[in-house]
């Protein structure tokens, strides 16, 4: 949830410095979202931010679903955090370098981390 909010900060950063700084967008260009006139590197975060918030809800309902029914054990935990780094490397990916099947294989090992929660704990929790 840090690392989303951290992300989320760097939105509107961009942004206005993109506005203020050098004139590079205007108001109206978010106007419906964000249009083809802002510069790739202010659209960037906002995009991350998106993808940090479709899939990890599902994560976050698995974490309580694992402590609610007293599934809180090694598996659970360790499946957990393995999720948290992979999204990190996914985000990291996508702020730097930005390669688009490192970034697509971190992304997909972080739904199938999800996925073994999922069956994890549908074999274990019932």
């Amino acid at each position: 949830m840090l690392w989303t909010f951290l992300v989320l900060v760097q939105v509107p950063i961009r942004r206005f410095s993109a506005y203020f700084l050098g004139k590079r967008v205007v108001a109206d260009d978010f106007k419906y979202g964000e249009s083809s006139n802002v510069p790739m590197d202010v659209a960037l975060p906002n995009r991350i931010f998106m993808n940090l918030v479709e899939v990890p809800v599902l994560f976050y309902a698995l974490v309580l679903i694992a402590f609610v029914t007293d599934e809180v054990n090694h598996v659970t935990v360790g499946l957990a955090w393995l999720y948290v780094a992979l999204r990190l490397v996914h985000s990291l990916i996508y702020f730097t370098y930005n390669h688009v099947v490192h970034r697509f294989a971190a992304f997909t090992a972080s739904n199938l981390v999800v996925i073994a929660m999922i069956i994890y704990l549908g074999v274990v929790a019932l």
